[in-house]
């Protein structure tokens, strides 16, 4: 049993798109993630707490571990398996652990969404100097960047977009206060990326 836990990130993607897949995979430091898997994904508070919950889905399931992370306020666990039905598992392991359910997570806002037409070159460049990651913003492609809290649902709504819409991904940070997601391309399309990320972020239930 784990002490009180505030479960405020609880998402399964049942299957990692392949660029969301790449950037996931340059930043892990565990077991490597590739396209096609599925990912368990948790944040939770207090944040070393994750230790626990770690050992608990190792001992018990199939599942890879991609990272176990403690900072200043919450913390991380990302989990992996081709197999969907290995993710769930581990899943409900950590549930039952903390004696929780996947209602008790936190219910994602969005924080801010808007889409920039017609990049501009200087613009440009000023986000692909900041992107380590990612795909490069060319000028003139359109960008859609959204916010959310808390942030680790930002890597479902990148995810979801991906499948959705032939966009490239330029960049995400599901860690902190915020997540945050940029994807670009022509305008059809990053309107597209976004009507799938909003609608993922609005159709995920939990408390307030």
């Amino acid at each position: 049993m784990v002490d009180k836990i505030n479960l405020r990130t609880f998402i399964i993607i049942d299957n990692m798109q392949p660029q969301y897949a790449a950037v996931t995979g340059t930043v892990v430091k565990g077991d490597i993630c590739l396209a096609g898997m599925a990912q368990l994904y948790i944040e939770i508070e207090p944040g070393s707490s994750v230790y626990k919950l770690m050992d608990v889905a190792l001992k018990q399931t199939n599942v890879k571990p991609g990272f176990q992370i403690v900072e200043r306020e919450y913390g991380e666990i990302e989990l992996h398996s081709f197999k969907v039905g290995d993710v769930k598992e581990a899943g409900q392991a950590i549930l039952d652990a903390c004696s929780l359910n996947i209602n008790d997570r936190m219910k994602p806002k969005i924080v801010s969404e808007q889409i920039i037409s017609n990049v501009d070159p200087y613009q440009s460049q000023l986000i692909n100097r900041d992107n380590r990651y990612g795909s490069i913003l060319v000028p003139g492609e359109s960008l859609f960047i959204m916010e959310v809290e808390p942030a680790a649902y930002i890597s479902l709504a990148v995810n979801e977009a991906e499948k959705d819409s032939d966009i490239k991904l330029i960049t995400f940070d599901p860690v902190g206060r915020f997540g945050r997601m940029y994807v670009s391309g022509t305008e059809s399309e990053v309107r597209n990326a976004r009507n799938a990320a909003i609608d993922c972020i609005n159709n995920i239930s939990g408390r307030e």
